[in-house]
C-alpha cells in the first residue's frame, strides 16, 4: 500500500481544513515547495495536492504553488481541484504530474473522464468525496443524492488509475479512517481505490492493510503527519514490511 503525504493548498500555503470547511484552516507551511522537498527527505514515493481554491472556483488558482511543488521534488505528484476540462488535464500534465485527480466533472461530465483516460491512459484518477454516502462536488459545498459505489461504476471499464475515496464526516479531525466504507468500495469496482479522510495512527494504516476481500492501494495522510501523530519513518516501514 503506497502511502501518499498530503498538501493542501489555500491562498498559495499549506494548510489542513476540518471537514471541508474553508473557515476551519489551518496553515501548517507558508512554502509549499519546502513542504514537498521535506516530503520526499521523509522518504515518501509520491505527493497528494489538492488545490483548495481551485475546487470552488472551478478551475486552477494555486498553480504558482503546484509549479513550486514540482521544481522541489522529483517524486511523482497527483494534483486535483478544479480540473474540468482536457485543456486543463493537458496543461498540467505537460507542466509534470504524474496524475490528475477529477472530482466534480467526474459527477457533472463522465464522458470528459472517459475521454480523458483514452488520452492520457494511466494519468487519470477519480476523487470522490461522500457526505453519509452520498457524492459531495464544488468543494464538498454541493451534495448529490448519487452514491460513491454507484459513481465509481460508471467508470469501470475507462481506465481510471484509481479512485481517491474521502469520507468528509472524518476529513482534517483524525478520528480514523472509514476502513468499513473503503473496503466495500474496493470490492465494487475494479479500480485501485486509495482511502482519505480521518487517517490519525499506524492502527489506521494496519486496518485498512487487513481488509478482507480486495486490498486497498493506498492511503492520504495530511493533519496526521502535520502534527507529529504518525511518524513517517514508521508508517512507510509498515507499508513496505507487508508489501
Amino acid at each position: 500500500m503506497i502511502l501518499y503525504p498530503a498538501i493542501d493548498l489555500k491562498g498559495g500555503q499549506c494548510v489542513r481544513l476540518a471537514q471541508g470547511d474553508m473557515a476551519r484552516a489551518t496553515v501548517y507551511n507558508p512554502d509549499p515547495g519546502a513542504q514537498a522537498a521535506a516530503f520526499k527527505a521523509q522518504g515518501f514515493e509520491w505527493l497528494h495536492v489538492v488545490d483548495l481554491d481551485g475546487a470552488f472556483a472551478g478551475s486552477s488558482v494555486n498553480a504558482r504553488a503546484v509549479e513550486a511543488i514540482l521544481a522541489a521534488t522529483d517524486r511523482p505528484v497527483q494534483l486535483g481541484g478544479g480540473i474540468r476540462s482536457l485543456e486543463a488535464i493537458a496543461n498540467w500534465l505537460a507542466r509534470g504530474l504524474a496524475r490528475v485527480i477529477l472530482g466534480t466533472v467526474a459527477l457533472r461530465d463522465p464522458a470528459l473522464v472517459i475521454e480523458a483516460c483514452k488520452l492520457f491512459p494511466g494519468k487519470v484518477a477519480v476523487g470522490i468525496d461522500a457526505r453519509d454516502g452520498k457524492v459531495a462536488v464544488e468543494g464538498w459545498a454541493e451534495t448529490s443524492e448519487i452514491t460513491a459505489i454507484d459513481l465509481a461504476r460508471r467508470f469501470e471499464d475507462a481506465g481510471v488509475a484509481a479512485i481517491i475515496f474521502t469520507d468528509i464526516a472524518r476529513d482534517g479531525l483524525l478520528t480514523g479512517v472509514n476502513v468499513a466504507a473503503t473496503a466495500a468500495l474496493a470490492d465494487a469496482v475494479k479500480i485501485p481505490v486509495i482511502a482519505s479522510g480521518g487517517l490519525a495512527s499506524l492502527a489506521d494504516i494496519e486496518a485498512l492493510m487487513a481488509v478482507p476481500g480486495t486490498p486497498i492501494a493506498g492511503a492520504i495522510s495530511g493533519r496526521a503527519l502535520y502534527d507529529g501523530r504518525l511518524d513517517p519513518a514508521a508508517a512507510l516501514a509498515l507499508t513496505r514490511r507487508a508489501a
